[in-house]
């Protein structure tokens, strides 16, 4: 795919969508990090329920540190995994404490250090809270970036660096939001709605259906 095809694709998804953002419901950096922490193999909506009644309770690491695991796990054991997440979420709590004055830091090599936080989790982070161009590959922007062509890779760190690489510095900064909002309502892994899809001319998958 050449650059001026791609620079077309997210020409019409900035038309469509001019100010995208994240479907998690976060009021600070410290609510977004912990609800990302939680949406991994889980739901936005399934977190935002879950968050819905934590965070008025607890929305400071101080706040969720003194829940304690095993409160803080009655709150989240609706998602998936909270039993891992539960106990990374606390000691991510106490690291923040301990050596960020209770402040998300904004590196990724700080976030990658906090307990729980892989790199997807830091690049949603870096890029939604700092405003940072940062790319946060999930099924969703892997399956399209396949699937159009935009940039396809063999794993998520292949496509992520691709995507960097690829994608016109204009829409960097919301690029990440667009894709997976484009994958999670319209390409959609079993049945794309290509009629639908205002891309559909551009991508570059072979198996379209436009009815």
């Amino acid at each position: 795919m050449n650059k001026n095809k791609r620079t077309e694709i997210f020409t019409r998804l900035r038309n469509e969508n001019p100010n995208p953002t994240t479907e998690l419901k976060f009021d600070s950096t410290f609510e977004l990090l912990i609800a990302v922490m939680l949406s991994a193999q889980a739901t936005d909506v399934g977190v935002n329920k879950a968050t819905a009644k934590l965070f008025p309770v607890a929305n400071t690491p101080e706040a969720i540190y003194a829940l304690g695991e095993k409160k803080l796990k009655d709150y989240i054991k609706t998602i998936g995994l909270f039993n891992t997440k539960g106990k990374n979420v606390i000691l991510t709590c106490k690291l923040l404490m301990d050596k960020h004055a209770s402040q998300v830091p904004n590196t990724r090599e700080e976030l990658e250090a906090l307990p729980g936080v892989g790199r997807k989790t830091a690049n949603v982070v870096l890029n939604t809270a700092f405003r940072e161009h940062a790319m946060a590959v999930d099924t969703h922007i892997f399956r399209i970036s396949n699937r159009t062509g935009i940039a396809p890779g063999k794993n998520v760190l292949e496509v992520e660096k691709r995507l960097m690489k690829f994608i016109p510095e204009e829409f960097l900064l919301d690029a990440h939001h667009w894709l997976i909002l484009h994958g999670r309502y319209t390409c959609i892994a079993r049945k794309p709605r290509c009629g639908s899809c205002v891309i559909s001319d551009l991508c570059e998958y072979k198996k379209k259906e436009l009815d």
